[in-house]
Formats: C-alpha cells, structure tokens, sequence
C-alpha cells in the first residue's frame, strides 16, 4: 500500500511557507493539508512554492464567518468550496477539499440541502469533496451519520473517529455497523488520536492511553484492508495532532509548534511501519 502523508498547516501557520515547505518535504510527506482562509498569504504565491518543492496538498474548510440564517450559511458555504476548488495552477490543485459542514443543529433537510451543494460543486470543479466527521459540525456523531450513509453511498468521508470516540464517551462498541459503514466510504483519514473523555490524548506513546490507540488502529487497519480489497493502491492520510488548546501544554519539554510536529511525526511514521508494504 501506497500511504500519501500529508503535514497539517494548522499549528505552523507563523512559520513562513518557505521553511515550512522544506520542513514538510525533508520529513518525508507527500504534501500539506492546508486551510487557505486561516492566514493572510497570496495563495497562488503558495501553490508555487509546493510545485517548487514537488508538494502535493489538500485542502479543509469550513464557513468561519457568523451567519443569521440557513441561506446565507449555504451561499457562503457554497461560495467558498467554489473558491477553493478553483485554486489551481493549471493542472495542479487539490487532490480534494475536506469540508466541515454545517452545524450539529442542522435539520436533516438542511444538512441534505448542503451535500447537494456539494456534490454540485464537485461535479463543477472536479474536486473530491469529502465530509469531516467532527464535532460542532452535521457529522459530529456516529449515530447521526449512519442514516446518511444509508441514503447516499456515494457520501465519502474524511473519517476522523477521534470525535465520534468524544462525543459518544466511548470507543463505539456499540455502534459497530456504523463504524463499518463510514470505513467503506472513508477516502481519507485525520489520524489523531482521541479517547473518551477528550478529542486529543496528552501523549499517544503513553502506556495509560494504549487503549485508546488500539480503538483507533483497528479501525484504521479495517480501512487499509477495505480500500486494499477494492483494488486501491494509493491511500491519504493526515497525522493531526493539534496545537493548543487541542494539545494540553503542561509538563512538555519542547515548545507547542515543536510538540505538535513531534506528535504527528511520530505519528506518521508508526503508521508508515504498519501499512507501507508492497
């Protein structure tokens, strides 16, 4: 198999893209995952510095500005994955978008309203766009997203599991088949690490969390295995440990920016051990 890395902008966003960039590409990723609203930067500037270094990149969004009404959300929403899809130099722009969605107070009509949008936008730009499940977000929990799976199996995923793990208290044990269902149609993992009483352990090496990696391998594991019987080759996947305050700070030796890259560091190459074979 095949592992695309990517290296998670989010935390680095003070560092200039130019030792960011050679940071990223001496370590080993094949590109960033990049939210291009969190700075101020000239964003084809940037797609050039990634041809430079050979990078490729993806991209995650979600609408930060307020809304009043479901209607101006979708407008900005739709606006903004039509900016995003557009981003491009030529041939080269995102393998995919990555799209926090809606609210977890969305009707199910709303929420079925925005993956129209999304599919429209996918179809316009010909971008992959993929549903986050994350907290705050339509897909924050399992039990909330199994019926859209079941009504749309061409809904794909970014599964990122630490969040239905915190929001249900526990590592789903209960709520296999829809586990199941969202590692078939996951095209993409946010490999962090949670538990169930937070989305992001202190330390995922730490013995007093080995049960909560184990939660996460086996179903990381589960989604190597699927994609490898529906003939895939190529898998993404994005170490995403965060800065503070997703990381907490306390007792650490490094400074937050240094942690943070350790931690998905370490991250990405445990994963690399475990599925990176021919």
């Amino acid at each position: 198999m095949n592992i695309k890395f990517f290296c998670p902008r989010w935390g680095f966003e003070t560092v200039p893209w130019e030792t960011f960039l050679a940071n990223v590409k001496d370590a080993g990723y094949a590109g960033i995952e990049w939210f291009p609203y969190s700075e101020k930067t000239d964003h084809q500037k940037v797609i050039g510095l990634l041809q430079q270094h050979e990078l490729q990149f993806c991209i995650v969004m979600t609408v930060l500005q307020p809304h009043t009404n479901f209607a101006d959300y979708l407008s900005a929403f739709k606006n903004q994955l039509l900016d995003l899809g557009a981003m491009r130099n030529g041939d080269y722009g995102p393998l995919f978008i990555t799209a926090q969605t809606g609210r977890e107070y969305f009707s199910a009509g709303q929420v079925e309203e925005c993956l129209l949008c999304c599919r429209q936008v996918s179809q316009q730009t010909h971008v992959p766009i993929y549903q986050e499940t994350h907290r705050n977000k339509w897909a924050y929990a399992a039990h909330v997203v199994h019926p859209f799976l079941e009504r749309h199996p061409d809904l794909l995923l970014t599964l990122d599991v630490s969040h239905w793990f915190c929001v249900s208290e526990s590592y789903l044990e209960d709520q296999q088949a829809t586990v199941e269902k969202a590692i078939q149609q996951a095209r993409h993992i946010h490999a962090r690490v949670g538990h169930a009483q937070g989305p992001q352990v202190w330390e995922p090496s730490a013995p007093e969390y080995a049960e909560a990696l184990e939660a996460h391998l086996k179903i990381w594991d589960k989604w190597i295995q699927t994609r490898l019987q529906e003939g895939t080759t190529d898998c993404t996947i994005t170490p995403e440990f965060g800065p503070p305050p997703y990381m907490v700070f306390a007792n650490r030796e490094g400074s937050p920016m240094e942690e943070q890259w350790r931690l998905n560091y370490w991250m990405k190459s445990l994963l690399e051990k475990r599925y990176c074979f021919g």
